[in-house]
């Protein structure tokens, strides 16, 4: 799928940008050469290979769920300008 420069134009101006000449045509061919990229992938055969969550096998480090900070919330609510059994009262936003 190759883009034209008219695309990147229609794509600039939804992005709310301003795009020279020479960025447009800089930007194009940027563009093609990740849709040529992403086309070289999709030819490949993946069939038979599970799916990843990590590309190298790794798992994410958790730390251990504890309470590290004594409840302060009597000392928190002095600094509200209105509250009412413990909670902060704020305006109505959506009716």
């Amino acid at each position: 799928m190759a883009l034209t420069e008219d695309d990147v134009t229609r794509i600039a101006h939804l992005a709310r940008i301003e795009i020279s000449d020479d960025d447009r045509r800089a930007m194009l061919a940027q563009l093609n050469d990740i849709f040529a990229m992403i086309e070289k992938m999709q030819r490949i055969d993946t069939t038979g290979v599970a799916p990843m969550a990590h590309p190298l096998g790794g798992q994410q480090r958790l730390r251990e769920d504890r309470i590290t900070e004594a409840n302060a919330r009597e000392q928190n609510m002095k600094n509200a300008p209105q509250a009412e059994d413990g909670l902060f009262l704020v305006p109505r936003v959506v009716e």
